[in-house]
């Protein structure tokens, strides 16, 4: 009788175990999200940054402005040097035109005197002193202009670092580039920022991706696009979502430490990404389950 309890107590544990493993999920893993970190692209005092942790920015927000003073000072006294290297080529420009006066003038006095030839109403000399009159005049013209050159390629230059200014300042506005939630915040109003230095971490947490992991065997039975059920703890329950997988890995990989045995981290496994929608509830690092099957 002892004998027939043992058998009955094990083949109950067996069933067990057999039905534990079949409500086993089908993948472990992480949510995850596309993180930016937004630098500054200007050197200054930072005036304000109008944002704080949790907060969600829209795209293109002026969120924030590094002070901007130097380089507008800079750009007045290039525009005070374009005005006065421009008066400069005033004279000249001047002298181009009442050149170009006489030049229609002889033009008009060029046909006259070959119209006349051409009814033998004048003589060679005649047209050829006219032909004359013109080319010396287009070559006056000529010179003139190449006189100008050196003050045109200097507004040129001068136009060129207003620009750079103007991009300068430009720059100095702090636009947020994507819709997302701000995740962590670096600096205050006051601060000296440089190029390169960070302002603040921003992510669009509308939709999570699930990084989870699993074995070849389980490859033939997932595709791009495919829905899934994913769950995450909550209380006593397993709170579930929609998902849709968006992504497969190529390659295997050792599985990663954070969500399996000592004894399971020597087996090669394949990353696959879960596309899920956020209700408010899903956070970056926090665990959940794919599963293949509802």
């Amino acid at each position: 009788m002892k004998n027939i309890k043992i058998l009955f107590l094990a083949s109950l544990a067996g069933s067990l175990f057999s039905c534990s493993n079949s409500e086993r999920a089908d993948g472990y893993g992480n949510f995850e999200a596309t993180e930016i970190t937004i630098s500054s692209e200007a050197n200054g005092k930072l005036e304000f940054i109008n944002l704080e942790e949790g907060q969600i920015l829209e795209n293109g927000a002026i969120v924030g402005l590094v002070d901007t003073v130097q380089p507008y000072l800079n750009k007045q006294q290039l525009l005070a040097s374009k005005e006065t290297v421009a008066s400069k080529s005033g004279g000249v420009w001047s002298q181009v035109s009442v050149l170009n006066q006489q030049l229609q003038t002889a033009k008009t006095e060029q046909q006259r005197i070959q119209n006349m030839f051409d009814e033998n109403a004048a003589t060679q000399r005649q047209l050829d002193q006219a032909n004359s009159q013109v080319d010396v005049l287009k070559k006056q013209i000529q010179n003139v202009e190449t006189q100008n050159a050196p003050i045109v390629n200097e507004v040129k230059s001068i136009d060129a670092k207003v620009a750079q200014i103007e991009e300068q300042i430009a720059k100095s506005k702090i636009t947020n580039p994507i819709k997302g939630t701000v995740l962590t915040k670096y600096t205050e109003p006051g601060e000296i920022v440089s190029f390169g230095k960070p302002l603040y971490k921003i992510a669009d947490l509308e939709e999570m991706t699930l990084r989870v992991y699993i074995s070849e065997t389980q490859l033939p039975n997932i595709k791009i696009g495919q829905d899934v059920t994913v769950k995450i703890d909550s209380g006593e329950e397993m709170k579930e979502y929609k998902g849709a997988i968006s992504w497969i890995s190529a390659s295997a990989e050792f599985t990663p430490k954070i969500i399996q045995t000592k004894e399971e981290r020597v087996n090669l496994v394949y990353a696959v990404k879960v596309t899920v929608k956020n209700d408010g509830s899903l956070k970056i690092g926090m665990p959940a389950e794919m599963w293949i099957r509802n």
